[in-house]
Parts: C-alpha cells; sequence; structure tokens
C-alpha cells in the first residue's frame, strides 16, 4: 500500500516516510522505535516520573498529612479517621490512587495518543500490527493499549474503547487483565529476577506470552460477535499541531475524572468494609490452599497475591520480600512471579473493567483469570519439579 505525492520536497520527503512506515521491511523498525517512544513517555516519564512526585511529594508529603490532620480535628473518632485516611481510605487510597498514579499516566496517554492522531501514523501503525493481532480476533488497533498496559492496565483498558466491536473490546480487556504487567510491577519483577537466572527469566517471558496467544486465539473462537473489518483511511504525514493536541487532552482527561474518579472511591470503601467486619482475613485463609497445595509456596506469599489485587506491585513486592529473606527457592520465585503476572487485575482495573463492560462480564473475566492463572502455576510448578531444568 502506497500514496502518492503531489507536492514539493517536503511533500515528497512526508509521502516517504509514510511508505517506509507501512514497509513490511522498514515499516517494522519504525513501528518498534514508536512503540519504544511511547512506553518511555508514558510508562516510564508518566508512569515513573509524574507519578513519582504526585504520589511521593503532593500526595505523601502535603494532601495526605494535612488530609490526617484535618480529619482527626473535625472528627477525632477512630473509624472516621481509617474510613477517610486509614490503610483503606477514601483519600490516602482512593483519591490518591486515582489522581496521584492513574491520572498522570492518561495525561501522558491522551497527548502521545493526540501526537499520533494529527501527525498521520496511528493509521499507519494500525496497519502494520494487524496481521499479528487478526490472528487473536483484534485489529492492529489493539496495538496501542498492549503496549500502553506496560504502563499501566487501568488506563489501557479505558482506550478500549478505540476498538470497534463489543467482542474486540471483550477480547482485548482480557488479555490486558491476564498476562499485561505494568510498568510498576514489571519492574519489581524484573528487580527479583536480574542476576538470579536467566533460564528463569526466559521460561516465565514464554509462559506469559504462550497464555496469551493462546487465551487470545480461544477468545476470538468462543466470544460471539464478528471482528471490525480493517478499513483505515491513511491520512498525510504532518507536523502535529499542538493546540489540537492540548484541546483534545483536556476534555479526555475531563472524561477521565468524570468517569473513574467515583469508582476507585466506591472500590476502596468497600476494602474498608471488609477489612473492618474480617472478611479479609476469611479471604487470606481461602487461598492459603491454593498458594501452598497448588503452587507449592510458602504460606506467607498468600498474602502477597492478596495486596496484589489492591495494587500489582505490592504482590510483586511482597514475593520480592520474601526472596530476600531466602523464603523461596528458585522454582518458587519463577512460578511465583509467572502466577503474580496472570493473576487478578488490580482493584483500579478491575473496577474499570466493571466501568466498560458491566459487573457480569468483569466477574466472569476475573473468575477466569484467577482459575487460569492457578491452573498454570499448578502446570508450572509440576512441569519444573519434573524437568528440574533451574
Amino acid at each position: 500500500m502506497r500514496v502518492k505525492s503531489e507536492g514539493g520536497a517536503a511533500d515528497l520527503f512526508r509521502t516517504k516516510l509514510g511508505n517506509l512506515s507501512m514497509h513490511p521491511v522498514w515499516g517494522i523498525p519504525i513501528l518498534l522505535s514508536v512503540l519504544y517512544i511511547m512506553y518511555k513517555f508514558v510508562g516510564e516519564f508518566g508512569a515513573g516520573v509524574a507519578v513519582g512526585f504526585m504520589e511521593e511529594t503532593i500526595f505523601g508529603e502535603y494532601i495526605n498529612p494535612w488530609a490526617a490532620v484535618f480529619i482527626d480535628t473535625i472528627f477525632p473518632i477512630r473509624i472516621v479517621h481509617d474510613a477517610f485516611v486509614g490503610e483503606y481510605g477514601i483519600i490516602t487510597m482512593g483519591l490518591t490512587y486515582a489522581v496521584s498514579i492513574v491520572l498522570p499516566i492518561v495525561s501522558f496517554f491522551f497527548i502521545f495518543f493526540g501526537i499520533l492522531e494529527d501527525s498521520g501514523y496511528l493509521p499507519r501503525l494500525t496497519v502494520m500490527s494487524n496481521k499479528i493481532f487478526k490472528k487473536m480476533g483484534l485489529s492492529g488497533k489493539a496495538v496501542l493499549p498492549m503496549v500502553l498496559g506496560l504502563g499501566c492496565d487501568t488506563m489501557a483498558t479505558l482506550t478500549v474503547r478505540i476498538l470497534e466491536t463489543r467482542k474486540e473490546r471483550i477480547i482485548a480487556t482480557l488479555l490486558l487483565a491476564l498476562g499485561i504487567p505494568c510498568s510498576a510491577q514489571l519492574g519489581v519483577v524484573l528487580g527479583m529476577m536480574g542476576g538470579i537466572s536467566e533460564k528463569a527469566l526466559i521460561i516465565i517471558i514464554v509462559t506469559v506470552l504462550l497464555q496469551l496467544i493462546i487465551v487470545g486465539y480461544l477468545a476470538s473462537k468462543v466470544i460471539p460477535g464478528r471482528s471490525s473489518d480493517f478499513l483505515m483511511e491513511l491520512s498525510p504525514i504532518r507536523i502535529p499541531k499542538m493546540s489540537n493536541i492540548l484541546r483534545k487532552t483536556y476534555y479526555r482527561v475531563k472524561w477521565f475524572l468524570k468517569e473513574a474518579v467515583p469508582l476507585f472511591i466506591i472500590g476502596t470503601f468497600s476494602l474498608f468494609v471488609l477489612d473492618k467486619i474480617g472478611a479479609l482475613k476469611i479471604i487470606e485463609r481461602m487461598a492459603n490452599p491454593f498458594v501452598t497445595g497448588l503452587l507449592g509456596l510458602p504460606d506467607k506469599a498468600t498474602w502477597a497475591f492478596i495486596v496484589g489485587f489492591l495494587r500489582r506491585d505490592y504482590g510483586a513486592a511482597g514475593l520480592f520480600h520474601l526472596q530476600k529473606n531466602n523464603e523461596l527457592d528458585l522454582i518458587q520465585i519463577t512460578v511465583g512471579v509467572a502466577v503474580m503476572i496472570l493473576f487478578v487485575p488490580c482493584l483500579a482495573n478491575f473496577l474499570v473493567i466493571i466501568k466498560e463492560q458491566g459487573l457480569k462480564r468483569a466477574a466472569m473475566i476475573v473468575s477466569f483469570i484467577f482459575a487460569y492463572a492457578v491452573f498454570i502455576g499448578w502446570v508450572l510448578n509440576l512441569l519444573l519439579h519434573s524437568v528440574r531444568i533451574l
């Protein structure tokens, strides 16, 4: 597919660049470069620097301490303190997650997405990715949520709206929740595996990628509906206008605040209630046989998977703590990390899935992921103990 140039030297250059971006050979390094820049801009700068500043400085040093003083002064009651600024507080967890963690990442994504739209590269990006995702019932547009999931799965789940059919949105949401680690979790995982065993890291990567392919393919056969026809208008490559990008980013961020923040508050208050009535301890006792019996992990690993539902990096950090204390052997580390990546999405992602897909479908997705992750962990545990390649 080629686009002809009808202008001068500048138009000729942009036309050649646009054609190269869809070339079966040269288009691949251009695609990888764009995805890498996107990941660095959103996944590292947005999810790292911007989130770190908002979470640690703005909320950690100012908003949350001030909120605690205010609540304790106006309502000096313990349960009110816990409800607003406690471990599962509406302010210290709900608003902190929504505004200091997810909002910066969403904003950076919308900026980059606007650049891709205005530059004319977005349709070319989807053309290059279409063949791969078509086998999983998706179109090339799915490459954007998948890559952005490496920054934040919650934000990436919101972006599946760019996919045209209900079937595609369900499959993309399922794959994001199943096996795309967010940047925070990925950082902890790489920290665990660094310098321990290259074989273990390869086994984890192959295991996760294989499950994405298998589940995606099977989902495309099982989930009713049709995939969209891949028709894409190829607009010319051009220099984006910052005014357009900022205007679109403003309205998209406004939409996010209106749609997502109430979900964080509701979810956090639900956790607070579950903690106060002792339900979280009951969940831990119920989950313990699966973790110790099927996965072969120690008792302490159970809590890591429970807090992993609050935030994925919390769960990975729990395993990392056990590893540092020499409470996990190499097989247990490999199984634990693989299952942690494939395990249920974090609370924020789950709430967004409810918003996008409805409570019934969200519950079905999470139930499937829980059972499937435990099953894969059980099989991996048996294989590694049988083959002894680690």
